[in-house]
């Protein structure tokens, strides 16, 4: 007895639940009128003459319920005798001889609507599992310290944070027991708009600077204000008086002039769990380590360190260089950048349970601000990192010295002769690795703006704007112009709406060759040229900008080149440093 008559159909592939139409070729689904019936069988042949016939449920003859490889035959009364067999020598039709290809075809369509099920099943565990992730992460509302959104099509910079606070299990052996959570490793991380390079500037803890004034945001919603101090060391910028990150944040922006845009700040545990989560981290030292302070015993050479082995490498200091936290600092860099091979590489981006382990021990340990709160948005800033070389993301420290006023050297200050190329070149997206060809390819567009005619002095007309010369800078300027260089149709119209680091020289393309002219005569470098637009002077016409930053020397003084000599350390993300 088939499975139609025992009202089962327990033994039907439910690939045979697809069956063709004649009258369109193509397969479609044959649906059971009833639970009782919720199949239909495969066709049947009958014992007389091998003719072929299909058993039906009553009112079934249709279309829709051919079976896959034959034609049904006229309707018949149930009861009624069996139309007699074809006549011999009659060819069945084509359709009915394909089951093999039919059956492929079946089973490729059930198989594509299981996948579509197990595939919104796999996205609701996916969004619930992203809203579990963004349970874990703690935020920290900074106001107007940082930015309230991220752009993944301009440049950033995140302020990453390590403090001392002894917090969580196992860590009461490690920094001040009585911390209150100071800014114990403090990195500026620059990202370049284009993602080509990205530079890490560490800030030593022990740097002295001011601390300007902290609007603080309340749990009740309002607002404190921390107030400042002056000559004090950076750590104090997080913690002391009840500061928060945002009031490191503004202490960065006070100290180089770029305010971060976000920030990131992870405690002890940070190191242990993110270490465990990937498996281990590389790391490599020039010598034999024993150290009784942070208890890190390493051989010579290359080791892989995880969990409180990893805590101690970063936190030890006595073992490396002159054992103060300037070389510490140092191998904290060479540790980061071998956390970022390990986390980029193969073997962590194609295990999913270490993926999984890396995203709930990251979210647990980190503490960021509101504008990045959501687990979507620590993605975002995740994928456009990793657009970036390890080879040119660039690790460095602020150029210091010793302070002077100390007769126990304990402290340091802001080397300013090489501090500030450093904060223009962050500033201005240039790399502190060699990209060549990017390099090649930005020299030649800007010196092709200053190829092409000029035209007469006369002819010039231009208004100028000091934007952070000294005072005066503008008026100078034109006098200069029209007494001495016959720039009669020059005007000065006081300060810019902004200071800016470099002079600059817009204009509109068809006042390109008194652009060039004027250049000429200022001894401006083509990198001061910006092409774009021109604005409109006091009568009405098209007028050249000039506006003259800090780096302009005076009328006549010739700039020099826009490109930035740099006198720092440095290493890069992709290649094992030993520690010393």
């Amino acid at each position: 007895m088939d499975a139609q008559g025992r009202g089962r159909a327990d033994d039907i592939d439910p690939a045979d639940q697809w069956v063709l139409n004649p009258d369109t070729g193509e397969y479609e689904l044959r649906l059971s009128p009833s639970a009782a019936q919720p199949a239909v069988p495969r066709p049947r042949r009958t014992a007389t003459g091998g003719g072929t016939r299909t058993r039906s449920a009553p009112d079934r003859e249709t279309s829709d319920t051919l079976a896959p490889d034959t034609l049904p035959g006229p309707r018949r009364r149930r009861g009624a005798p069996a139309e007699p067999p074809p006549p011999p020598g009659r060819r069945r039709s084509r359709s009915a001889k394909k089951p093999k290809q039919s059956k492929a075809k079946k089973i490729l369509l059930w198989t594509g609507g299981s996948m579509a099920f197990v595939l919104v099943g796999v996205t609701a565990a996916g969004y619930l599992y992203l809203k579990h992730l963004e349970g874990n992460v703690n935020t920290t509302d900074v106001g107007n310290a940082g930015s309230q959104g991220f752009s993944k099509d301009e440049a950033f910079d995140i302020l990453i944070i390590g403090t001392d606070k002894r917090t969580g299990k196992g860590n009461g052996g490690y920094g001040d027991k009585n911390s209150v959570g100071h800014a114990d490793t403090n990195i500026l991380l620059h990202v370049a708009k284009d993602r080509s390079n990205a530079t890490a500037v560490s800030i030593p803890r022990d740097l002295i600077t001011d601390i300007p004034d902290c609007p603080t945001i309340q749990p009740d919603g309002s607002e404190k204000v921390i107030q400042g101090t002056r000559s004090v060391r950076f750590n104090t910028s997080l913690g002391q008086g009840e500061r928060d990150p945002g009031c490191t944040m503004r202490t960065v922006k006070a100290l180089t002039g770029i305010k971060p845009d976000h920030f990131m700040m992870a405690d002890f545990n940070a190191v242990k769990t993110l270490t465990s989560a990937v498996g281990g981290v590389d790391v490599c030292v020039a010598h034999a380590v024993n150290d009784k302070e942070s208890h890190l015993k390493l051989p010579k050479g290359e080791s892989t360190v995880e969990g409180e082995q990893a805590l101690a490498f970063v936190r030890t200091r006595h073992s490396f260089g002159n054992q103060g936290d300037l070389d510490r600092i140092k191998v904290q860099q060479q540790f980061l950048g071998s956390l970022m091979r390990k986390m980029s590489s193969g073997d962590t981006l194609t295990s999913p349970k270490k993926i999984y382990k890396l995203a709930e021990a990251a979210t647990k340990a980190l503490t960021v601000d509101t504008g990045i709160g959501k687990v979507s948005t620590l993605k975002d800033v995740a994928m456009e990192l990793k657009k970036v070389p390890p080879k040119n993301i660039t690790f460095t420290t602020l150029p210091v010295l010793d302070n002077p006023a100390e007769r126990v050297k304990a402290t340091v200050v802001v080397n300013e002769s090489k501090a500030k190329p450093l904060f223009e070149a962050i500033k201005n997206d240039v790399s502190l690795t060699d990209v060549k060809q990017k390099e090649k390819k930005e020299k030649a567009a800007v010196a092709a703006r200053l190829k092409g005619p000029r035209s007469d002095a006369s002819e010039i007309r231009v208004d100028i704007y000091n934007g952070g010369a000294k005072a005066g800078s503008a008026q100078e300027t034109l006098s200069w112009l029209q007494n001495d260089e016959g720039v009669l149709k020059s005007s000065q119209l006081g300060n810019a709406d902004e200071t800016l680091s470099k002079t600059t020289l817009e204009y509109a393309p068809d006042q390109a060759d008194q652009a060039r002219k004027l250049a000429d005569l200022m001894g401006l470098p083509a990198s001061a040229m910006k092409p774009g637009k021109s604005e409109k002077n006091a009568q009405g016409l098209p007028a050249i900008v000039l506006t003259l930053g800090e780096d302009f020397k005076g009328a006549g003084v010739p700039l020099t080149s826009s490109s930035v000599d740099l006198d720092v350390d440095k290493s890069t993300a992709d290649k094992q440093v030993c520690a010393s």
